[in-house]
């Protein structure tokens, strides 16, 4: 729906993506309300006199009847379909979208989409710096850095489009249509905000629904639930694997790991390559692993050649706040993975050591389930430093059969961390929690986890 001049829209929430959009719509000739609930005091992205400037009306402290009097809503990906205003505008039958539906509206480029609970922002970043090395013009946006929005206007023919999309995002889509689809795993997150798992996964699968047998999608063959999920599709199956051998004929390309090598293979040009060995990429983890033959998919997908792909795989240093290398204090090594906000995420995290971890966990959280990393903490942590609000859960669930110490702030969770631990020992802030309670973002978090550790002698 390229055309809407003289159509009316409001936009439901003025963060990033809702400003951006807001500007997009005007500048290609509708009339714009932008509303949002919160006290201008909070919108750090908000300036009022740009957007009069620009004759986009604001509303800010609540929302107005005006809400209602447009054609179209674009709502924030962070509005809940629950919500009272979402109702009403569905009791008043008014088409809703999110932000990524609109900006594709306007996209002249193939988009390459991503999602998946876990591993999103470092697959959306990998893939597009093979795609920068590959000579492509390239955006990467979404969840990760710009908003879709802001970027599109720049996308012309032949721009690739590296999109990290939201359960959030792909709940509210109509005609977006990504050339390549990938899905990098389903576990139980957001399931407040979806009304239950089923719903959350309808949501991710919303990606695929206007594909055809010409578009790709991207599949994580291990993932039984996705693999399920999505064996009637249209769209052309590549799937992923560091477990099986794909080298049969049950997909249209695959990627997978035998004898430690990266194994390509093309089912439509019956070819087989060997990518690089499997220990030579730079990032660690099994689901680094993983997010990198996703990577590896999409980029011979569009014919970069490995030699391309192999570069970047050596080379690329992962993402901040995701398992990242902070400093090496006295023998000890500091990890900042504030991005580890569920306990999948602290899984994954737990994983890619070997032990002797003395784990900073909590924050605020609705309803983790400890019982499912007992096992891994009992054989590789030394010692748990609880924070937050979760803080005496944490105590209560660990202390029966590991050391944890309680600390009140992140400064004082590091200098216990670093007065207790020895030659060999790793430091790892995986909270399995939101960071609402101490802080503004799990970006901040981490970033005042790294200056605790950069404080240390």
């Amino acid at each position: 729906m390229t055309d809407i001049k003289n159509k009316s829209f409001t936009v439901l929430g003025a963060g990033r993506s809702g400003i951006a959009v807001a500007k997009l719509l005007k500048k290609n000739g509708a009339e714009v309300f932008l509303s949002d609930g919160s006290n201008i005091e909070k919108l750090k992205y908000l300036d009022i006199t740009s957007l009069k400037e620009a004759g986009i009306e604001v509303e800010t402290g609540g929302h107005s009847e005006k809400v209602f009097k447009s054609d179209i809503i674009i709502k924030s990906p962070g509005i809940s379909p629950g919500s009272e205003i979402i109702l009403k505008a569905e009791r008043l039958n008014m088409k809703i979208y999110s932000e990524i539906e609109a900006a594709f509206w306007f996209c002249k480029g193939k988009v390459i989409a991503i999602t998946g609970t876990n591993g999103k922002t470092t697959t959306t970043i990998l893939t597009g710096e093979i795609f920068k090395n590959a000579g492509f013009d390239t955006r990467v946006c979404g969840n990760v850095g710009l908003a879709f929005s802001e970027i599109v206007s720049e996308v012309k023919e032949d721009t690739i489009v590296i999109l990290e999309a939201s359960s959030y995002q792909l709940n509210d889509i109509e005609k977006f249509r990504p050339r390549v689809a990938v899905l990098l795993n389903i576990t139980p997150d957001h399931l407040d905000w979806h009304g239950g798992h089923d719903n959350y996964l309808r949501s991710k699968l919303e990606i695929l629904k206007n594909q055809d047998e010409t578009d790709i999608a991207v599949i994580n063959y291990d993932d039984d639930i996705l693999r399920a999920a999505t064996k009637n599709i249209r769209s052309a199956k590549s799937y992923f694997s560091i477990s099986e051998n794909l080298s049969d004929d049950i997909h249209d390309a695959a990627c997978f790991i035998r004898g430690n090598k990266i194994i390509y293979t093309d089912k439509q040009k019956n070819t087989e390559e060997e990518i690089m060995e499997a220990g030579e990429i730079n990032i660690r983890g099994n689901h680094n692993l993983y997010n990198s033959l996703a990577s590896v998919i999409s980029a011979r997908a569009f014919e970069i050649k490995k030699e391309v792909i192999k570069e970047t795989l050596k080379k690329f240093k992962g993402v901040e706040h995701r398992i990242e290398f902070v400093k090496e204090i006295r023998g000890i090594k500091f990890f900042n993975d504030s991005k580890a906000t569920n306990i999948d995420s602290l899984t994954v995290a737990l994983e890619s050591f070997d032990g002797n971890l003395i784990l900073i966990l909590g924050g605020r959280e609705t309803g983790n389930d400890y019982t499912r990393i007992d096992e891994q903490v009992s054989k590789k942590v030394k010692e748990i430093i609880a924070i937050g609000e979760t803080k005496e859960k944490i105590t209560r669930h660990f202390s029966s059969y590991k050391k944890v110490t309680v600390a009140e702030t992140m400064d004082e969770a590091v200098s216990i961390a670093a007065k207790n631990g020895n030659k060999g020992d790793i430091v790892l802030l995986s909270p399995a929690c939101k960071s609402f309670d101490m802080f503004d973002s799990f970006e901040h978090r981490g970033t005042e986890f790294k200056k605790s550790v950069n404080k240390l002698n």
